[in-house]
């Protein structure tokens, strides 16, 4: 079932990706070579481009890639490196439950007041949508993260894996 997600969650972010370059493209050559742009164009590419960011932060935990100073915990080993580990992820935790619970918050309250967005008339809580899935993936990958660390796994991993 994880691996599943896992892969389901690779493929949005290619295909957003490739959805994302070919929207921004198609606004390049409308505006200088037609002279006229459809205006969605940009704005869906500015939706998807946020998704991206949220949903991606919240694979490169997975991938332990997000940016850390590691100059100080690298110089423990064993108990001492698992306390500080703990610590770090339990900081980093109450972040992602603050980013998900306020972002539910701003959802709920985005279809209460009935915003939409400017060109393509779409809810607004769609595109807010993507803070409240990107900070509760954080804290389901830093729980699992949390796991691998008690059992002996701190160490980052040169191809970004981690072991089995």
């Amino acid at each position: 079932m994880i691996k599943k997600f896992e892969k389901a969650e690779e493929a949005f972010l290619v295909l957003t990706l490739v959805v994302m370059v070919a929207l921004i493209f198609g606004q390049v050559v409308g505006r200088y070579v037609f002279s006229d742009a459809p205006s969605w164009t940009e704005e869906m590419a500015r939706y998807i481009h946020i998704f991206q960011v949220w949903i991606g932060a919240s694979y490169a935990v997975k991938l332990r890639e997000h940016i850390r100073v590691e100059a100080f915990i690298t110089r423990f080993k064993g108990l001492p490196r698992k306390v500080l580990e703990t610590i770090t992820l339990s900081i980093w935790f109450g972040m992602a439950l603050f980013l998900a619970y306020f972002g539910t918050d701003l959802v709920l309250s985005s279809i209460t007041n009935g915003q939409v967005t400017p060109a393509m008339q779409l809810p607004m809580w769609i595109p807010f949508l993507a803070i409240p899935i990107g900070g509760a993936g954080m804290c389901i990958r830093l729980i699992q993260q949390l796991f691998k660390i008690w059992q002996g796994d701190y160490e980052m991993h040169k191809e970004g894996d981690l072991p089995a």
